[in-house]
């Protein structure tokens, strides 16, 4: 009798595992669709511009970002690189709701706003990965982990590197101090970041020398 209790309970276990594993499974038509809502955030552009004088799309971004931890896959051996590239990928998800707001006018509502479009956009995924997902987007909001750190301050990198990129005619005035500054103490996390967020800055500071920051009307420089 006791044989049969246990073997019943085995069964029930198997069922259920296998239940679970069905719904953890990403349906082709689901995966569309949830691609679909992806897709704005090729559509939804950022505040910076590319070097061909348009804007760049909150896409581009993330995919360079992702790109960049790729290639330092070997400069931070002690981390867990593929948790820094997820970060990398979905820490702009909610933008394909919210849209783009410039780090210079974001606050802690519109920060709020934009994790709260990322969860409602998982809620549809299965089950177990929507939580993964959460919770990876959870450590990189936290920022206590060295993962998170890293994340955080290749964005920012990335971000300046593009500014450069396409030149003092696409800054606002109050970007000649700004990409001075942005980002600089969480780039501190590792001797690595410092160092290419010190040499970002020495470009921006030879861009500045080159074109000095003149009177404007306070609106973009860009084809003035």
């Amino acid at each position: 009798m006791v044989y049969w209790f246990q073997k019943e309970s085995q069964q029930v276990y198997h069922v259920t595992y296998i239940v679970a594993e069905m719904e953890a499974v990403m349906e082709p038509r689901k995966l569309i669709e949830f691609l679909e809502i992806l897709e704005k955030l090729k559509c939804n552009t950022r505040h910076n511009w590319t070097t061909s004088g348009r804007r760049e799309s909150v896409a581009e971004h993330s995919w360079r970002l992702a790109v960049m931890a790729f290639l330092l896959r070997d400069e931070f051996p002690e981390l867990d690189m593929d948790r820094v590239l997820g970060m990398c990928l979905i820490h702009d998800w909610g933008e394909a709701i919210t849209g783009d707001i410039p780090a210079f006018i974001k606050d802690s509502t519109d920060e709020k706003t934009e994790s709260a479009a990322l969860r409602t956009m998982t809620a549809v995924l299965p089950e177990r990965l929507a939580g993964k997902l959460n919770l990876l987007f959870d450590e990189m909001e936290a920022l206590r982990t060295k993962e998170a750190k890293l994340t955080k301050a290749l964005d920012k990198i990335e971000t300046l590197i593009q500014h450069n990129e396409a030149g003092a005619d696409t800054w606002l005035p109050l970007e000649y101090e700004l990409n001075l500054t942005y980002g600089n103490e969480i780039s501190n996390m590792s001797e690595y970041t410092r160092q290419l967020r010190e040499l970002v800055r020495q470009d921006s500071e030879r861009i500045i020398s080159e074109k000095p920051l003149e009177n404007t009307d306070g609106g973009y420089c860009k084809n003035s």
